[in-house]
């Protein structure tokens, strides 16, 4: 229990957050509390019926509690969690932001291809920018196949062909990936390029890391220069 109170200690915010909000959910359905049939996505029953609850709970459940449910929640837990601390560490607005923008992707393309839950194509679109922003990556599935970092989307794609699931999940997942990893971190840097997803002022303000303030001089105890830098 030491170990696992740790762990959600040293885990990220908005990790914890979004992980702990599926584990949650699928507890709850587990338990009877609630059923997939008042957490699926639908545009209609959003619109008509406003049952907002829909376009968050979609993401948050992966299926009943098994394999399928283990395999997605740890590698959502893995790529979410190093994104947060890898190249969004102290940017916790963008990371949030790349959430909602990769949020509402999913959320147009399951219209149209009629998704009922958009949670692991979310987990594919994580693994997808955790991927690209870091091309020099050895890695190794199931101890057989070495690649780099850049492949792994497509071989979860194979992976999952093999296990009978639906191809459309993963290729959305990787379209949606490639549409933010384009427009933030390709387009802005061609020759007449601008950069076009920008973290709202709003979000900023809510979720800026801020550094403490510097106590006075004479509210220091001790004499000694509390929160000064060291020369």
């Amino acid at each position: 229990m030491a170990g696992i109170q740790l762990g959600l200690e040293d885990m990220p915010p908005v990790t914890k957050f979004y992980c702990g909000a599926c584990v949650l959910t699928t507890i709850a359905v587990h338990m009877g509390y609630v059923t997939p049939y008042q957490l699926y996505f639908s545009w209609d029953l959003v619109v008509h019926k406003l049952q907002l609850w829909r376009l968050l709970s979609s993401f948050c459940f992966y299926g009943q509690a098994g394999f399928s449910f283990l395999f997605n929640i740890i590698f959502t837990y893995r790529y979410c969690m190093m994104l947060e601390e890898g190249s969004f560490r102290g940017r916790r607005a963008d990371f949030v932001f790349m959430f909602m923008f990769g949020a509402i992707l999913m959320v147009i393309c399951g219209i149209f291809a009629q998704m009922l839950f958009l949670g692991q194509a979310f987990t594919i679109m994580l693994v997808y920018i955790w991927s690209r922003r870091n091309p020099d990556i050895q890695m190794n599935f199931l101890g057989m196949i070495a690649f780099n970092a850049p492949y792994l989307p497509w071989v979860l794609l194979f992976f999952s062909l093999l296990l009978g699931n639906n191809a459309a999940v993963d290729f959305m997942g990787i379209g949606c990936g490639h549409i933010y990893y384009f427009l933030e971190d390709v387009f802005p840097y061609q020759e007449h390029g601008v950069r076009l997803l920008k973290t709202p002022r709003w979000l900023t303000w809510i979720f800026e890391e801020r550094a403490p303030e510097p106590v006075a001089a004479e509210e220091r105890p001790g004499g000694f220069e509390w929160g000064a830098n060291e020369q």
